[in-house]
């Protein structure tokens, strides 16, 4: 078998599909994208894609190997991406000519559904107290939030109380065992994360999520000094060398890198493991579509530290459509008490709606980050 083609397509509302094909008519699908730089990812997908055509798509660790070290500038954002969506197409590839979900051939699983949590609020979090009934009238038992809106590095106490008061309406909405993650999404600076780390104490989080941006990891142990809540971080990291000082530093109790940015299943298993040494747990991000949810479900179904799952149902970005839009049987997640089932199915295990696909490519997107600013007039971090 040969690989003879690979092909992205840019849908609404913020993703890239990638299908690769063969000679001997199994096709596989991945996902690598850079939010905000669909188009980058594409070229970097086609570049990596001249030496793919014509090699035998099951060596995916000798593929894997050449794509990360051929080009001597590597990781990254860009790069580990297109790697990932290849990746994640090879195994869907491989799955499929056995006719075996891509966790079979890695081991088989260790659990048969994962637990899952769904986003409440939006980028700037309102009304979250109503929201959160909603989530748990559909049987999710646990959430994540985004904290603060724009917080300058030294900031007002009214906006940390705005985030307290959040937080305890959920709590009393909700009651004292929903699970409740905190982003802070890097938009909180060392001087405001200690504080609100330890403001947030009393209301038993799951997690707080990158309580500052991975480039200030130094501050890690300072701000822990304040809280006994989980630390989780990992969405900005890219490889298993990425995470080696994270969890050598000892600091971060949850690591979440994302199986469309951190080098597909191939890498992202092995920092899973990692994480295992260390005993420290896994949730993997995936706030994208259902190729990545597909992909991230095969990694749970191999990693004993993995306990939650992100899943981007119903989130604010997808206003035009939703995770499930682009797949022909959409119960194959099927949700149900807060948790999802692996896809047992070939592969992936999911069927894309390649029509459909094809039909909404032609529109595309041009999806960005928005561009905060404070009251000042300066760049705030998003």
């Amino acid at each position: 078998m040969k690989i003879t083609k690979l092909t992205t397509f840019q849908v609404p509302p913020r993703w890239l599909f990638l299908k690769i094909e063969t000679d001997e008519g199994i096709s596989g699908w991945g996902e690598p994208v850079v939010e905000g730089r669909a188009d980058t990812v594409a070229a970097a997908v086609a570049e990596l894609a001249d030496y793919l055509i014509g090699k035998d798509p099951f060596r995916i660790e000798d593929h894997w190997t050449v794509m990360y070290r051929g080009g001597f500038y590597r990781g990254g954002a860009v790069h580990m991406s297109a790697i990932a969506g290849i990746d994640q197409a090879l195994w869907d590839i491989k799955g499929r000519a056995f006719n075996v979900p891509v966790h079979e051939l890695l081991g088989g699983r260790c659990r048969d559904r994962i637990r899952v949590y769904s986003w409440i609020g939006g980028d700037r979090p309102a009304d979250t107290a109503r929201a959160v009934r909603a989530v748990v009238d559909r049987g999710f038992t646990a959430i994540k939030m985004n904290a603060t809106e724009e917080l300058q590095y030294v900031d007002s106490h009214a906006k940390i109380d705005d985030v307290i008061a959040r937080v305890a309406a959920i709590r009393e909405e909700a009651g004292p065992y929903l699970g409740i993650g905190v982003d802070f999404h890097g938009r909180v600076h060392k001087p405001m994360a200690k504080v609100l780390a330890k403001e947030l104490e009393p209301f038993d989080l799951m997690f707080i999520e990158e309580p500052v941006l991975s480039e200030h990891l130094e501050d890690l142990p300072e701000i822990t000094k304040h809280t006994s809540i989980p630390i989780a971080l990992g969405e900005r990291l890219f490889s298993r060398w990425d995470f080696k000082r994270v969890l050598e530093q000892g600091c971060v109790d949850i690591i979440q890198p994302d199986p469309s940015h951190s080098g597909g299943i191939t890498e992202t298993r092995k920092i899973a493991a990692m994480a295992e040494a260390y005993d420290v747990a896994v949730a993997l991000h995936c706030p994208l579509g259902p190729i990545a949810l597909a992909a991230n479900l095969q990694l749970d179904a191999l990693c004993y530290n993995a306990f939650i799952q992100e899943q981007s149902l119903g989130i604010h970005y997808n206003k035009t459509n939703d995770l499930l839009d682009y797949i022909v049987d959409p119960d194959v997640f099927a949700y149900r008490d807060g948790h999802v089932d692996i896809p047992s199915g070939p592969g992936l295990g999911i069927e894309i709606n390649e029509d459909y696909v094809r039909a909404r490519a032609a529109e595309g997107h041009r999806w960005r980050n928005p561009v905060w600013r404070h009251r000042d007039g300066s760049f705030a971090e998003w």
